[in-house]
């Protein structure tokens, strides 16, 4: 064992992970799975059950992202302010309480698109809290040196629930009935309850009562004045509106220019959690072999090969060269996600972790409408060609953005010790 500046005692990098980081790991699988099989069941079932339409599903979508936008940063105060391990406990069972409702519903004959939507809209706010949550938590059960192989791990589940839920709701739905999967999801949301709840979280000082703008303001600021939270957050910009451009553009695209049926554009799809599944399982290792600006500048680099990879389709219309296209798309990204969380997580003082969380996923969610419309607008009035062409340039700017920055010359991580110090 050996301590770094202020007495915090850290394993070897070779250490097991510690149990409670486990009881962490496999709650944050099961908030994930029960969270991915209702966003995809819901839609399912007022398309079955209501005959809903684009435009009511439209609307069930933009209320349970909402959450998101809304209560982020409220949610990341309450995590500096609060314990960690409650906060989550609290927003898990906002999300059963939904799961009961909707259950209610269906089982009572009331189910109703307004009923879905309040229902998505408060599991969401219960994803949103638990989401600020764990990744703040994780710092103060790992060591310094296993921080990114226990990013890794939380981002494996996710990559796991992403890939592997919607297909499964499908199925339930198919096979048992359109309450099955609200049921399997409320198990698993009890599940991730119980191991929550078996977490020995460690104390903190409790910090000075203050405004809670003043609090906000405080992790704002200390994001945009850091030279390598900045870069970071602007990057997450960047690649959230290219990556919604591309959403806009691609299922019109690949039906009507490429001649794909819609099982086949489900599968280019399902590659993306495929390359998110591979990439988790692979972070660890690859991060190990390089410096570590450099494994972070990979995620940026492969979206910037994958939507490169895209636009060929437009030449050689194979679903296979858009199912690789949307592989890439997920290997890369996921390797930036846990790197670039566990550099944050490194360089943020633990007081400030809640915010900070709170601020990078409002930037990420936050861009998604104006990518989203802006893919509209692209795809309404210019070529097939020129909206792939504006995808590789939008990939290309958050490449250039992080690739210019201070990040990409870390060596290690040891060298982010003494700005992480309170």
């Amino acid at each position: 064992m050996f301590k770094e500046p202020g007495g915090a005692m850290h394993g070897l990098p070779n250490d097991p992970l510690p149990p409670a980081f486990h009881k962490l790991a496999i709650s944050n699988l099961m908030a994930q799975s029960a969270e991915q099989l209702t966003l995809a069941a819901v839609p399912i079932v007022a398309v079955l059950m209501l005959q809903a339409g684009p435009g009511q599903i439209g609307v069930i979508a933009a209320v349970q992202s909402l959450p998101f936008l809304l209560l982020s940063m409220p949610l990341g105060l309450l995590a500096d302010r609060m314990s960690r391990k409650k906060l989550m406990l609290l927003s898990e069972m906002l999300r059963v309480g939904a799961l009961m409702v909707l259950i209610a519903g269906l089982l009572l004959d009331q189910i109703s698109v307004p009923m879905l939507a309040v229902a998505g809209f408060f599991a969401a706010v219960g994803t949103v809290g638990f989401s600020v949550s764990a990744p703040s938590l994780v710092p103060a059960l790992v060591n310094r040196a296993h921080l990114a192989k226990a990013n890794g791990r939380l981002e494996l589940a996710r990559s796991m629930a992403f890939a592997g839920g919607p297909a499964l709701a499908g199925a339930l739905i198919a096979w048992m009935g359109a309450s099955t999967s609200f049921v399997l999801s409320l198990m698993l949301s009890l599940a991730a309850l119980g191991f929550l709840n078996q977490i020995k979280e460690p104390t903190r000082q409790a910090a000075p009562e203050r405004h809670p703008w003043l609090e906000l303001k405080e992790g704002a600021h200390f994001v945009w004045m850091h030279e390598l939270l900045r870069p970071i957050l602007i990057t997450s910009v960047a690649w959230n509106i290219s990556w919604f451009v591309l959403q806009a553009i691609y299922v019109p695209y690949a039906i009507r220019t490429m001649g794909m049926n819609s099982s086949a554009v489900g599968l280019t799809l399902a590659c993306y959690g495929a390359g998110m599944v591979l990439g988790s399982l692979m972070a660890s290792k690859i991060v190990a072999r390089m410096t570590f600006g450099n494994a972070i500048l990979l995620g940026p680099l492969f979206s910037v090969l994958a939507a490169v990879v895209m636009a060929l389709t437009h030449f050689w219309p194979a679903p296979a060269v858009a199912g690789l296209a949307y592989f890439l798309f997920g290997f890369g990204p996921i390797i930036w996600t846990i790197t670039s969380t566990t550099l944050r997580q490194s360089v943020t003082p633990n007081s400030l972790m809640g915010r900070v969380t709170a601020i990078n996923m409002v930037a990420g969610t936050g861009a998604r409408p104006l990518g989203a419309l802006l893919g509209g607008f692209v795809g309404e009035t210019f070529s097939d060609l020129a909206c792939l062409l504006v995808v590789v340039a939008g990939f290309s700017v958050q490449a250039i953005i992080i690739g210019f920055s201070r990040v990409r010359a870390l060596n290690s991580l040891s060298e982010l010790q003494e700005s992480s110090q309170e």
